[in-house]
Order: C-alpha cells, then structure tokens, then sequence
C-alpha cells in the first residue's frame, strides 16, 4: 500500500489510523506498544514515531510505503 504524507512527516499513530488498520488511537497505541509494527524493518514502540516520505512500516502482514 503507498500512502502520500501531507507536509514534512506523519505521527506513526496517525499514519496507521489513516490507512485504517486502526479504528483508534488507542488501537494503535495498543498494536505499537505491544511490538506489532515495524519501521524500516526493525520493531518501534514510540506512538509518536516521525515517519518521513520514503519510510516503510509493516503492521497486520501490510506493508506501507511513504512517499
């Protein structure tokens, strides 16, 4: 799935309600804390995550490409 973010970066928790893989902030607080997503291949725990155009995040076997 390609996502195009709207200015310099995205939250990481607002990147995954955006693609819907979250209905919540607390759903994806939840997926985060627990080790569920990884960002450019290594697991990140921080909800408040910067992603910047170009990054990959892996939640629920989807893969996100930034642009």
């Amino acid at each position: 799935m390609n996502f195009t973010i709207e200015g310099e970066w995205i939250e990481l928790c607002q990147l995954l309600k955006a693609c819907n893989l979250c209905e919540s902030g607390g759903a994806a607080k939840t997926l985060i804390q627990g080790g569920l997503v990884l960002v450019d291949g290594s697991v990140e725990q921080r909800r408040r995550k910067k992603i910047y155009p170009g990054q990959t995040v892996l939640c629920k076997d989807i893969c996100i490409t930034t642009k």
